[in-house]
C-alpha cells in the first residue's frame, strides 16, 4: 500500500473530526484500548508527559519536546491536528513519521481497523504509540486531542500531567460551563502522578483540587513557582523574563514563538522540567537554547507565525474566544497603520462568540476552507456585519490573502486567523 492510498483509506473509512465535527468524536477509551492491545500495548513501553488545555497545549508540547531533545533525549511528540501533512502529527526529535511507516501501519492493520471501526483520531493515536514504542523513545510528549477524560490519548500512565488553561471551546461536547470543561480536562489526572495547572480561574481551581485529591496526585500551580513577563521583541525573538518565586532569581529567555501569550505557557514548561529533573535532567543553558529554536527544532507552525515583512503577514491558528482574545492582545505590540484580517471559521461554532473578539477598525476578507465544516464566507460576512465588521467574501483563503496584499502598504499588517483549516490551506505556509 502506498502512502496516499493509506491516507485516502483513513479519510474515507473513518469518521474525521475536521470534516464532520463532533459526530466524529467517539467518547470512551475502548476502541483505543482494543487497538493498542492488538499492537502489544505500546503505550506501556515508553515514558510520557500528558498535556491538556483549551489553548496553549500545542505550544507547550513543542517547547517541552524542544527542551528534552536538546538535552540529548530521544523524544516523541504527538499533536493534532496537522496543518499540511498527516505526518506532522507524529514526530521523533522533530522529524515527522516517514510516509512508508504510515502506509505500512495501515496495510498491516487494515483488518483490525475494519473490525473495530474506530475514529480517525483513535487510529492515529494507536499508530503514534506503536511508532514511539518501536523507535524506543526516551520520552513522549502527548497532546490531548479534545477534552481529556474521554480522549483517546488518556490510556497512558505519564510521568507528569499538565493542564495549560480552561476556556470555552467545544462546549457541545465538554459542557457549557468552565467547571464542567475543567472536569473533562482534569480527567487526565492519574493516581499519584503529579499534575501542573498552568492558569487557574475561580471556577476551575476547586475542580482541580478535588480531582487531584481523589487521585492522591500532587497538584502544582505554575504561578506559585514562576512568573513571566514579556520585555519586548528583538531580532524575531520574544524576550521574556521569568522570576522564580521561591529564590527570587530572574532568568532571561528568548523564544522563537513570537506571540506574547507564550509567557502564559512558559511557567508551566519550566516547572515541568523541575519536577522531572531527576528522571530527565536538563540544564539552564540547554533550556535557554531550546526555547530559541522551538520552531526549527520541532516543526511547529501557525503560532503567531510571521511569514512576510513589509507588509507584515502573521498567521495564527487561534479559533476560540480565549485564543482570539490572547492573540489580539499580543497583536497590540505590533506597529501597524492599517490592520487587514483574513478570517474564516467552522460552522458548528457560535459565530457571535468569535466575532465579538474581532476589532471593528480593520478591513476584513472573509473566507472558507474546503472542509464541509467550514462556514460559508457569504454567511460569515452577514454574521460579521451585525458586529460592525465589514469586508468582502472569498471562496478560499489564498484568494482572500491575495486581495489583502493588493490593498496594503508597507506599514500595514495582514493577519490570517480563525480556524486551523483556513491556515492549513495557505499556499505560503
Amino acid at each position: 500500500m502506498e502512502y496516499q492510498e493509506a491516507i485516502d483509506y483513513l479519510y474515507s473509512r473513518l469518521p474525521v473530526f475536521h470534516r464532520i465535527g463532533p459526530k466524529a468524536f467517539k467518547p470512551g477509551l475502548q476502541n483505543t484500548e482494543r487497538l493498542c492491545e492488538a499492537l502489544g500495548n505500546p503505550h506501556l513501553k515508553f515514558k510520557s508527559i500528558h498535556v491538556a488545555g483549551t489553548n496553549g497545549k500545542g505550544s507547550t508540547s513543542h517547547m517541552l519536546a524542544s527542551i528534552y531533545q536538546a538535552a540529548g533525549f530521544r523524544v516523541g511528540l504527538y499533536t493534532s491536528p496537522h496543518l499540511k501533512s498527516f505526518t506532522e502529527r507524529i514526530r521523533i526529535n522533530g522529524q515527522p513519521i516517514p510516509e512508508q511507516e504510515v502506509a505500512g501501519f495501515v496495510d498491516t492493520h487494515k483488518g483490525l481497523i475494519d473490525a473495530i471501526s474506530p475514529s480517525f483520531f483513535e487510529v492515529t493515536v494507536a499508530m503514534a504509540f506503536g511508532y514511539f514504542a518501536a523507535q524506543r523513545v526516551d520520552l513522549a510528549i502527548i497532546e490531548v486531542g479534545l477534552g481529556g477524560r474521554l480522549d483517546s490519548t488518556n490510556i497512558i500512565s505519564p510521568q507528569l500531567s499538565l493542564i495549560t488553561n480552561i476556556g470555552f471551546d467545544h462546549t457541545d461536547i465538554l459542557g457549557e460551563t468552565l467547571d464542567k470543561i475543567a472536569f473533562e480536562k482534569a480527567g487526565i489526572i492519574k493516581e499519584t502522578i503529579p499534575v501542573i495547572a498552568g492558569e487557574l480561574l475561580p471556577e476551575t481551581e476547586p475542580v482541580f483540587e478535588r480531582m487531584a485529591a481523589e487521585k492522591n496526585a500532587p497538584l502544582y500551580r505554575a504561578v506559585d513557582y514562576y512568573k513571566a513577563r514579556v520585555d519586548g521583541h528583538r531580532n524575531g525573538l520574544l524576550d521574556v523574563t521569568v522570576q522564580a518565586s521561591v529564590s527570587g532569581k530572574e532568568y532571561g529567555f528568548a523564544l522563537d514563538l513570537a506571540g506574547d501569550y507564550q509567557a502564559l505557557n512558559l511557567p508551566a514548561v519550566l516547572l515541568a522540567t523541575d519536577l522531572l529533573q531527576e528522571q530527565f535532567p536538563v540544564g539552564e543553558g540547554v533550556i535557554r537554547d531550546a526555547l530559541r529554536s522551538v520552531v526549527s527544532g520541532t516543526g511547529l507552525k501557525g503560532r503567531f507565525q510571521i511569514i512576510q515583512e513589509s507588509p507584515k503577514i502573521i498567521v495564527d491558528t487561534a479559533h476560540n474566544k480565549p485564543g482570539l482574545r490572547a492573540f489580539f492582545k499580543a497583536l497590540e505590540s505590533v506597529p501597524k497603520q492599517q490592520l487587514h484580517i483574513v478570517f474564516g471559521m467552522v460552522a458548528d461554532k457560535d459565530p457571535g462568540l468569535l466575532l465579538s473578539e474581532l476589532p471593528v477598525a480593520a478591513r476584513y476578507y472573509f473566507c472558507e476552507a474546503e472542509s464541509p465544516r467550514s462556514l460559508k464566507s457569504i454567511d460569515l460576512q452577514k454574521e460579521a456585519s451585525r458586529f460592525g465588521l465589514l469586508g468582502v467574501p472569498f471562496t478560499d483563503v489564498n484568494s482572500a490573502l491575495d486581495e489583502a496584499k493588493k490593498n496594503t502598504n508597507v506599514n500595514d499588517v495582514i493577519i490570517t486567523v480563525g480556524s486551523n483549516y483556513i491556515v492549513s490551506e495557505l499556499n505560503c505556509l
